[in-house]
This record gives C-alpha cells, sequence and structure tokens, in this order.
C-alpha cells in the first residue's frame, strides 16, 4: 500500500472517521493500531505475526528488565530481535560468503528470505525501546496496546522516520483530537511530499534506471548526468517519503521528527550526516558509536569507532558489499574530515569565514556524496568500474541529456540558496493559510502542477527495500 495510492488514502480517511467517533484514548489508539496492523498487512499478511512477535517480545523484556536490573536478560532481549533480521536479510549475504571463504565457492541456493518490509525499521524501533527502558530514560509501558503502536504506527512503518519511545509514547498519553489546523498543515506536508517523489524522483528514476542498468553504453557526460540524477532522487524518494509519514501523523495530531535538513548543503562528511536521514544517524550515534566509546577514549579508537558503526550502518541497508563499501567509504571520509579539521582548519585563523572556502568546501563534499551514491545503487563490482572508468576516460557513447535532470537541478539550487539566505541554512516547510482565498489558490495551483508532470508508474519507494 503506497502512499500515492488510492487504497492509502482509503485507509487515512476512515482512520480518521473511525478516531473522531471514539469515545476514549484507548478506543482510539485500538483504531490506529487496526488500521497500522491492516497497512502492514496490506504487503504481505504473513509477515505481519513476525512483527507482532518483535512488539512482544520488547513489551515483555522491557517490564522484566526494569523490575529486575538482570544485564543477561536484557541482552536476550536485544539479540532475539537482532537474530530474527540477521535470518530475515543477511542469512543469504552470510552463508554464501562463509561457504565463498572456506570453500571458494557460492552455494547459488543458499538465500536469504523473502525480506519483510520495514523490518530494519521496526527492529531499530524496538531496540531503542528497551535499551531507553534499560538506561532508565523511560518506564517500561504496562500495556502492550501503547508498545505495539509505539512500533507499528502505519505512517512511519516501513521507513521512518525512526521514532525514539520517549518522543512517540508521551504524545499517547491524551486523547486525540483531529482538528481542523493540523489537518491543513498535515496535508500540505504531504502534498510536499508526493510533488517531491512523483514529480521529481520518479521522473529522474527514467534516467537514471536506463543508464545504470548499462554503463557500458552510455558516454561519460551522460554517466555524470546519470549520477546526479541518482542523488537528487533518492533525496526526493526519501525526504519526499518522510514528509508524506510526518503530514499523515500530523493529521492525527502526533509529531514525528524531522529526517531530513538540506543535506547537499553540507560542507563536509559530519555535517552531511546531521542533515541525511537523520533519524538513523541519531539512532547509531546514540545506541551504537557512544556506546562503543565515542571520542572518549583516545584519538584511534575514535577512528575505529567511527569506521565500525560507518560499516554496520552501510550493511544495515542491505546484504550486499556494495552497501559495506558505501559505509565504509562515508566512514573513512569522517575520519579524514577530523584528521583535517585538527592539522589544518584549526590552525587557519578565520578560514571557516571565507564565502569561497565554504562554497569549495561544499561542492567537493558534493562530488564525494554523488560517487558514493554511484556505489550504493550499484551492486556488481564491474558495473562500478565500469562507471567510474566511463567517466574518468569521458568515453564516447549514447548521448543522454536527460532535460527533467536540468531543471531538477536548477530547481533544487533556487531552494536550496534561499534556504540558505532566508532560513538560516535549514530547510524551509510552506505552511499556507488555506482560508486565505490567494494561498487556497497557491496551493491548488500546486496540486493542479502534480496532476500534470507526475510520472504515472508504480514506482516503490526506494527505501522500502531496506
Amino acid at each position: 500500500m503506497l502512499f500515492n495510492s488510492i487504497p492509502f488514502l482509503i485507509l487515512v480517511a476512515v482512520t480518521v472517521i473511525a478516531v473522531m467517533v471514539a469515545r476514549s484514548r484507548e478506543q482510539q489508539m485500538i483504531v490506529l493500531l487496526i488500521s497500522s496492523y491492516l497497512f502492514y498487512a496490506y504487503w504481505d499478511v504473513r509477515y505481519l505475526l513476525l512483527m507482532l512477535f518483535v512488539e512482544y517480545v520488547s513489551y515483555v523484556f522491557a517490564r522484566i528488565v526494569e523490575a529486575r536490573r538482570n544485564r543477561y536478560l536484557f541482552a536476550l532481549g536485544i539479540a532475539l530481535p537482532i537474530a530474527i533480521l540477521l535470518i530475515f536479510k543477511y542469512s543469504g549475504f552470510i552463508g554464501n560468503n562463509f561457504s565463498l571463504f572456506f570453500t571458494g565457492e557460492k552455494v547459488d541456493n543458499l538465500r536469504s528470505y523473502a525480506l519483510p518490509i520495514g523490518i530494519s525499521f521496526y527492529t531499530f524501533q524496538s531496540l531503542s525501546y528497551l535499551i531507553d527502558v534499560w538506561r532508565g530514560e523511560i518506564k517500561a509501558r504496562k500495556r502492550f496496546l501503547e508498545v505495539s503502536l509505539y512500533i507499528s504506527f502505519f505512517p512511519q512503518l516501513v521507513a521512518g522516520p525512526i521514532m525514539r519511545a520517549k518522543d512517540f509514547l508521551p504524545q499517547l498519553e491524551n486523547k486525540i483530537k483531529i482538528t481542523g489546523a493540523n489537518i491543513s498543515e498535515g496535508v500540505q506536508i504531504f502534498t510536499w511530499g508526493l510533488f517531491k517523489k512523483i514529480v521529481i524522483a520518479d521522473r529522474l528514476a527514467v534516467c537514471v534506471d536506463s543508464v545504470f542498468m548499462a554503463p557500458k553504453a552510455y558516454s561519460g557526460l551522460s554517466l555524470v548526468m546519470a549520477a546526479i540524477s541518482y542523488a537528487l532522487q533518492i533525496l526526493c524518494d526519501f525526504s519526499g517519503y518522510s514528509d508524506m509519514a510526518v503530514g499523515t501523523a500530523k493529521v492525527f495530531g502526533f509529531d514525528l521528527c524531522r529526517n531530513f535538513d538540506l543535506p547537499y548543503l553540507s560542507q563536509n562528511p559530519s555535517e552531511f550526516w546531521r542533515r541525511w536521514h537523520i533519524s538513523l544517524s541519531n539512532w547509531l550515534r546514540d545506541y551504537l558509536y557512544i556506546p562503543l566509546g565515542g571520542n572518549r577514549k583516545g584519538i584511534t579508537r575514535t577512528y575505529i569507532n567511527l569506521m565500525v558503526t560507518m560499516l554496520l550502518g552501510g550493511l544495515w541497508h542491505g546484504a550486499s558489499w556494495n552497501f559495506v563499501i558505501w559505509g565504509g567509504l562515508h566512514g573513512l571520509a569522517l575520519v579524514i574530515h577530523r584528521l583535517y579539521r585538527g592539522f589544518i582548519i584549526n590552525r587557519i585563523p578565520g578560514i571557516r569565514n571565507s564565502a569561497l572556502y565554504s562554497a569549495l568546501c561544499t561542492v567537493v563534499n558534493n562530488v564525494f556524496v554523488i560517487c558514493c551514491w554511484v556505489v550504493f545503487r550499484l551492486e556488481s563490482f564491474s558495473d562500478i568500474k565500469d562507471f567510474f572508468s566511463g567517466i574518468i576516460t569521458w568515453q564516447k557513447g549514447i548521448d543522454y541529456i536527460y532535460v527533467y535532470t536540468v531543471v531538477f537541478v536548477i530547481l533544487t539550487l533556487i531552494y536550496y540558496i534561499y534556504s540558505k539566505k532566508r532560513k538560516n541554512s535549514h530547510a524551509w516547510d510552506c505552511i499556507l493559510e488555506l482560508t486565505n482565498p490567494k494561498q487556497l489558490f497557491m496551493f491548488s495551483f500546486f496540486i493542479w502542477m502534480i496532476i500534470l508532470f507526475g510520472y504515472l508508474g508504480n514506482n516503490a519507494f526506494i527505501y522500502f527495500q531496506f
């Protein structure tokens, strides 16, 4: 059930009516939980039981570890969801590489199980709930209803944002009020996300899919254009989903965290990961990097912790070596940036205030990020080699200059420049007052643009595969 589909809009509309009719907070939560289960079962009802099991494990073990403070039971509560994730997402990857290492051959029939959609996201949320209870940051909930709704809340169930229990659970303490202001704001945020998805991302996918499928056939210029197209596609696809999730949740009065904040405005890798997939970056920082020691145990250990965190962050995206390499490249970039910051930037007073230096850093960082996206997109090492060698040698081939890429890059630059100057380098959320005729006309015109230029192909969100 894609967000940009009629069944989803029907589900949301029916859920809104049911929530409004419900007399108590508990009835409202039951309605939202049923809708969340229906939403997930629409994909594959068989894996609904798997998600329920993960939720119940988190619920039971959170209550146990809060009462007994037993580290072995805590470890078991953590191990069970991770084991499920390993079995369904990484069993084939681990088995094939184990066989290749010891025998020199892959086992062709050894593959991972069909991947339950959203398993990486709801597993991380279940882990964060149990860990936060263990740390004493939140109290274990006595009712399974609240824990289950936190983990399976349908707007952010299959691709985030990854919510922290301490941010979401308090929002369940009061009765849900469906207000006109929340509906107006939620619909506008959802529509903005829909525009990014079906007008920008899905249009760019036409170019990206063609060129990345056969990099040897296209010219060096076409490869560069395709790489830029993919960088913009994955941003608009994933941030579009996040906006649609935030907008849907807002209709019900829930506030989800911001997941993107102009990432291509970043001047260095550290800033990029503070702006890109923010909920995952914060999760990796709080539950992996800091527990490993963070930067508290010396420079060498800091660099090791950065590399381990980013390698595992890359592997989280999928059971393939290109994701590991992608994570490793970003980990290496974070290490190099720390070294550069310590030995160069801190020794040249005023260099950070130079507009030319800032612009140069932004360009260099984006070139690196775009190159990494090529590795992220291509699973085959030979295709990765062909793609970059085609650019380096500026090979001859099909010239595919996709007009939508040029248009959307220009529009993105305008949006980024405006946000940098007028919004202090933060994303701009244009929430209109729809009771104002002029602003209502502007919003109606925006919807007309979506209808006119929206790509009607059935393109799933990129991050659904993770």
